[in-house]
């Protein structure tokens, strides 16, 4: 999906309670289990308290774009 900007956005939902980080949590492992990639690879860059974020994934940009591709497509977001 894209955002009002035009920019690529991923919609992600998860039940967890927004409590003390915990649904942030929940989205970071959500989409490190998706993506294959590690938890602590991904941060919230911005909006950690937001239903709007932004997030930073450390690793090869080539091949982790491809992955995040291949999830939004699966998911129906591509």
């Amino acid at each position: 999906m894209a955002d009002v900007d035009g920019r690529r956005a991923l919609k992600v939902a998860v039940t967890t309670i927004p409590e003390g980080g915990k649904a942030n949590a929940a989205v970071i492992a959500l989409l490190a289990k998706s993506w294959r990639v590690p938890k602590s690879s991904i941060t919230i860059q911005s909006g950690a308290a937001a239903q709007r974020k932004i997030l930073r994934v450390k690793g090869d940009a080539s091949d982790l774009k491809q992955r995040i591709e291949a999830s939004m497509t699966e998911a129906g977001n591509g």
